[in-house]
């Protein structure tokens, strides 16, 4: 009976609802100061934090996302030291306040121990609290008696007066100065100023004194653009191996590490214009690699390169079967083991036989190559997910395996290396001389009257005014065929005429320029390329002609 009663007892009193308080309707905001703050140092704290303006700024209620930030300044009067960024977030907190009271109890604590009563109260709710999560940035104190830095400080103040009587100090050449002056080093001078305006000799430096650097540097607006903390994570390349070398002169051993999996480059050996000597031989790296290829492969390559020593690489592949384009595409020491390349002058980019070297033979010229872009079409990169589908879609192994050698779409690209003046399979002129079959363009390119003696770096073994002509027209033809109508031989030649008739440079000006010697490793293959001013004055003159012309044949109609 007493285990039932008992019972009844506990659940009775568990079934008893908790007692409802009511919140009050107070609000408060709530900072997390990264800090200690006592009573004494709560106005530092809100100083800091840039004064009740800015905490009332960033509490606002109509506050935007990108303006709830509070700055803490832990050196608010260094306009060099970098401020903590912190953010308003929106919570629902209860904010309690805790009341603690102390007695001694005599009758129990015969060890003097403290007794102490907590009682909680709810004052209120916070819906708005600042937290400061990102890391601080690097400090770096400047000389604060430099003129620079009292500019800053009088920008800082708005000191007008001191601003516009502000002089650039002229440069001290002496970047090592002593840490400090005792008085038996004479009178205190300022250190941005040259010795030798002063008048006033300095003692020699006592060699013993400790130094400092006067380089005068000035911290930037931020140094890390990294705010908030991440794991490092650090380990060793899982791909790296031991590599050991000794010295045989010293004996000495070295070791260090190398990446197994690095790219071994197989590209083409390149060399500039201006080297006396072409190579012979692949790279030693190449040759090692010699059984990765292909022997079919490799002898009807070389068999190309026999009966024409310059190739690019459209016209070498149009040769080929589309399968096996693409295995000499995949097999990267194939091209190298054959042929260099110039990345400079009138064959940048070809294809080059070993040991032979185009700027010796004259026959050499009808393998320039000739190359200008299509300033209409504007090059935009693809999205990610637009160049996977053409991965996906234009695959190079289905790409090959879908021409058929003898098709109609096989012959079609062996002759996108051509140009016919009258079709056209890409959107950027870039032709070899020897593959330009138009009968204009043809006749101008074998016409040996406008010949130099020695290979020029610009326009090779042509002169300048046969090159241009070439220029000229094959532009003109191949931007008329673009906009959809092929250019006529006698349009070209009016063409050629009014431009010979436009004023020129000086001999004297254009013997200079040609002089200048074109920099390494720059995109020059347009060289000698029209201004796009003149360009542009042509396509106009060009629509102004078609256009006369349909209105002359809209009226004899």
């Amino acid at each position: 009976m007493e285990g039932t009663a008992g019972a009844e007892a506990s659940t009775s009193s568990a079934t008893i609802p908790a007692p409802e308080f009511p919140i009050p309707q107070t609000p408060f905001h709530s900072i997390e100061y990264p800090g200690y703050v006592r009573n004494a140092s709560v106005p530092i704290a809100v100083q800091n934090l840039g004064g009740q303006a800015a905490l009332a700024g960033a509490f606002k209620r109509s506050t935007a996302k990108a303006e709830g930030t509070l700055e803490l300044k832990l050196r608010p009067g260094n306009p060099f030291a970098h401020p903590v960024p912190g953010d308003v977030v929106p919570t629902n907190n209860l904010l309690l306040k805790i009341v603690k009271r102390k007695r001694k109890d005599r009758m129990d604590a015969d060890d003097g121990s403290l007794q102490g009563e907590y009682t909680a109260e709810i004052v209120g709710s916070t819906s708005k609290t600042v937290r400061f999560r990102s890391m601080a940035d690097y400090q770096y104190q400047p000389d604060m008696n430099d003129p620079v830095t009292k500019l800053r400080l009088a920008m800082d103040n708005m000191d007008v007066e001191a601003i516009r009587t502000y002089v650039i100090p002229p440069e001290n050449a002496e970047y090592m100065v002593p840490v400090t002056r005792s008085s038996s080093q004479g009178p205190d001078i300022d250190m941005n100023l040259d010795p030798e305006l002063t008048g006033i000799p300095l003692p020699e430096p006592d060699p013993n004194q400790p130094l400092r650097s006067n380089l005068r540097l000035f911290p930037p607006p931020l140094f890390s653009r990294q705010t908030l903390p991440q794991s490092y994570n650090f380990k060793p390349n899982s791909a790296s191996m031991v590599s050991t070398t000794v010295n045989e002169e010293t004996g000495e051993e070295k070791k260090r590490l190398i990446n197994k999996m690095r790219w071994k480059g197989y590209g083409p050996s390149s060399i500039s214009f201006s080297e006396r000597q072409v190579p012979d031989k692949p790279a030693q790296n190449v040759q090692d690699a010699r059984n990765q290829i292909s022997d079919i492969l490799y002898n009807k390559l070389l068999a190309h390169f026999t009966d024409r020593p310059i190739w690019t690489r459209s016209a070498l592949f149009n040769q080929l079967t589309a399968i096996e384009a693409r295995d000499v595409l995949n097999s990267k020491p194939l091209l190298a083991s054959i042929c260099y390349v110039f990345h400079d002058g009138p064959w940048r980019d070809t294809l080059i036989r070993f040991s032979y070297d185009p700027r010796k033979h004259p026959e050499a010229r009808f393998y320039q190559r000739l190359y200008f872009r299509n300033a209409n079409h504007p090059i935009l990169k693809p999205s990610v997910m637009t160049r996977r589908q053409e991965r996906t879609v234009a695959n190079m192994d289905n790409w090959a395996v879908a021409i058929e050698d003898g098709s109609e779409r096989d012959i079609e690209r062996r002759k996108s290396h051509l140009f016919d003046g009258k079709t056209l399979t890409k959107e950027t002129a870039a032709f070899q001389l020897c593959d330009l079959v138009d009968p204009m363009l043809k006749e101008m390119v074998y016409d040996d009257a406008e010949l130099r003696d020695e290979s020029d770096e610009r326009d090779g073994w042509y002169t300048n005014y046969a090159l241009e002509r070439i220029k000229t027209v094959l532009r003109h033809k191949f931007f008329t065929v673009l906009e959809g109508y092929p250019a006529t031989d006698e349009e070209c030649r009016q063409l050629l005429t009014a431009s010979e008739k436009l004023p020129s440079k000086s001999a004297k000006d254009m013997s200079s320029l040609r002089s200048v010697r074109l920099k390494i490793g720059k995109h020059n293959m347009a060289k000698g390329a029209m201004r796009p001013e003149d360009a542009a004055a042509l396509r106009l003159r060009a629509t102004l002609d078609r256009n006369s012309k349909a209105r002359a044949a809209t009226t004899d109609e």
